[in-house]
């Protein structure tokens, strides 16, 4: 087997105009793209993105601009060929990716699709977790429409949780750390921590289920401690799940590449780090659970080759909290060590994820910064990325589709509570808001990418709010949208104007449980008419037995004639929740993993909501309901 690429292609943004892969190989390569009957298509100057991470990594990104357009609603098979520059061969798919491809072809496929009329979303994909994974039930869902152009979705919306940076298995450790030796990937020095460097850091005895002792919670962090959190152990790094807790820019990328694809597992040698005998038990169990996983990836590698995928991140793609409170980042980022872990796995996030998402966003500085890091991987250019990424105010993007789609940045654009610290940030502050209302002016329907919901269940985020008031936010995960004032308000005086949509489709994730509002605006005739539809984990899942009861006090406690929704945020509005079908009698929320499907109708309305598993297919909408009101009149006219 060829393991020259380690990972992908993964498509990301495509269009009839333009396709753009992300891979990663193990040497410097020119590729060129071979498409139905036409010329071979060769990566020109600047269509062509390689940065180079370690000895025998290469991070590429593939940007081609098309002379002649593709067509729409057709299958579109694709051939990436790579060469070495020493070699005149071109090396194509079918050497080297034939496992990429569905029964009975050749090579993989693409549809670009006139409009945006589906898509699958989902967030919150945890390898060792116990729930099978989202993505394989997608991939095979996919593969009974491979052939049928217009089943196919538009796209793949990951909307955050991509990895787990804060919450690492010990064989994920193991394997990050074995293919950091196997690839040479760049080493680090480390300001402010208790070990000098990477190395140091590999070899130390807290190095494995430990490593919480050795993240910013020595002494010298004490009264950082007591000012901001009371005491509290882990001040910075709040995650209940920090033991494992990935700290240098290169064990961020090996994950990448280890929750991606099956090749770099193929490298890896089958060993077990010496661990003390009360870890030994758990690390076999999660390692029973990661056997499950790395099973799977050639179905997700192949998923991820046949369907654009666009992302965005959430906390844990960096660290739990990250960002939750002004306190929380005043207390981060004035801590070297502290502020470089953050750093990391947002560049990680800029190679991986986000310069897929929207290329020229990021053709300035960012990166600019990270080439000459790539060129001379030393801690002055890589506090310079970092600084740069920090300061970075564009990682929301949309796609001029119809209808829609726009994806927010709910992390790094916050509406930081001045009159205390410790209260929890609005998800986007004034300006960012300002410009959300700017997208949506004079349009019939959009798409909204919100990786939280912006309308969750009311009694947890009650709950939330108690934990507010009592000083303990972090303790709950108390972001929500209504948990600001400022941005509470906003959002809902967004919805309610007078030139912005008249259909609203918020898709989300982020809470490990799957639910769909249908929400209008009182006093205004039933319009802007807004849906929350949430689909959460891919492979995660809310305690169930807990989720029960919310669930049920959730329904008793904010009845439609509850006083209590009097004191709610979005008492002008009227939310109704539609129920899994087959559920329970008034069961409202699905604690399922799995990856989320919506179909939308000519004015932007979801006429097909699903939640597909490795159990099969959960509609939240009747089968019968299945066609909006406007398209029965519709069919009804065509029939006279």
């Amino acid at each position: 087997m060829d393991f020259t690429i380690l990972a992908g292609p993964i498509v990301r943004r495509a269009n009839a105009n333009r396709l753009v892969f992300w891979l990663a190989s193990r040497e410097s390569l020119r590729f060129r793209l071979c498409l139905d009957g036409r010329e071979p298509l060769h990566f020109e100057d600047g269509q062509q993105q390689q940065i180079r991470v370690g000895e025998s990594c290469y991070i590429q990104l593939l940007d081609l601009l098309l002379k002649e357009p593709l067509p729409l609603d057709t299958l579109v098979h694709y051939d990436l060929q790579w060469q070495r520059a020493d070699e005149h061969n071109w090396h194509g798919m079918a050497e080297w990716g034939g496992e990429l491809c569905f029964n009975n072809e050749s090579l993989p496929s693409l549809v670009i699709r006139s409009r945006l009329d589906a898509m699958l979303h989902g967030s919150c994909r945890k390898p060792h977790h116990a729930a099978p994974d989202g993505l394989v039930a997608a991939e095979h869902w996919l593969s009974e429409r491979q052939q049928q152009p217009m089943q196919r979705p538009a796209l793949l919306m990951m909307s955050g949780d991509q990895i787990y940076a804060d919450d690492v298995a010990g064989p994920m450790l193991t394997a990050i750390h074995q293919l950091i030796n196997e690839l040479g990937l760049y080493d680090e020095q480390l300001e402010g921590a208790t070990v000098a460097n990477s190395r140091e850091l590999f070899a130390d005895p807290l190095g494995y289920y430990r490593r919480h002792q050795l993240l910013p919670d020595t002494h010298a962090n004490l009264p950082l401690q007591k000012r901001f959190f009371e005491g509290a152990r882990k001040p910075i790094f709040t995650t209940s799940s920090a033991a494992n807790h990935l700290i240098t820019l290169s064990e961020v990328l090996a994950m990448y590449l280890l929750v991606w694809s099956p090749v770099p597992w193929q490298l890896l040698p089958d060993t077990r780090p010496a661990l003390d005998e009360a870890f030994v038990e758990r690390y076999e169990r999660e390692r029973g659970r990661l056997l499950g996983f790395v099973e799977g990836l050639p179905a997700v590698r192949r998923l991820l080759a046949h369907v654009p995928t666009l992302m965005i991140f959430d906390d844990h793609d960096v660290t739990d909290d990250w960002n939750l409170t002004a306190g929380w980042e005043q207390t981060a980022y004035g801590h070297p060590f502290s502020k470089r872990i953050i750093g990391n796995a947002l560049a990680g996030y800029l190679i991986c994820q986000g310069w897929g998402n929207d290329p020229d966003a990021f053709a300035g500085d960012p990166l600019t910064r990270l080439h000459a890091w790539s060129q001379q991987p030393d801690c002055e250019r890589q506090d310079q990325l970092i600084n740069c990424l920090l300061k970075f105010d564009g990682w929301q993007y949309h796609l001029d589709t119809q209808p829609r789609l726009l994806v927010l940045d709910t992390r790094t654009r916050r509406w930081r509570s001045e009159s205390n610290l410790n209260r929890p940030s609005g998800l986007m502050d004034w300006e960012a808001l300002t410009e959300l209302q700017g997208e949506m002016l004079n349009r019939e329907s959009v798409v909204v990418i919100s990786p939280t919901p912006v309308f969750g269940v009311k009694l947890i985020e009650a709950i939330q709010k108690v934990f507010t008031w009592l000083g303990k936010p972090l303790l709950v995960d108390a972001e929500n949208w209504m948990a600001h004032k400022g941005t509470a308000n906003v959002i809902v005086n967004i919805f309610r104007h007078a030139r912005t949509p008249a259909n609203y489709v918020i898709l989300s994730g982020d809470v490990h449980y799957s639910f769909m509002y249908d929400i209008r605006v009182r006093q205004r005739g039933g319009e802007p008419h807004i849906w929350q539809i949430t689909s959460s984990g891919i492979k995660n899942e809310f305690p169930r037995r807990l989720l029960d009861v919310l669930d049920r006090l959730n329904r008793w406690l904010y009845a439609p004639r509850s006083p209590l929704n009097w004191f709610t945020r979005r008492r002008k509005l009227r939310i109704s929740p539609h129920s899994p079908v087959g559920a329970s009698k008034g069961e409202r929320l699905l604690n399922r993993a799995g990856i989320g499907y919506v179909r939308f109708n000519e004015q932007g309305e979801p006429v097909c909501v699903q939640q597909i598993t490795a159990e099969g297919v959960v509609d939240f909408i009747e089968p019968d309901m299945k066609t909006s009101p406007v398209e029965l009149q519709q069919q009804g006219r065509q029939a006279e």
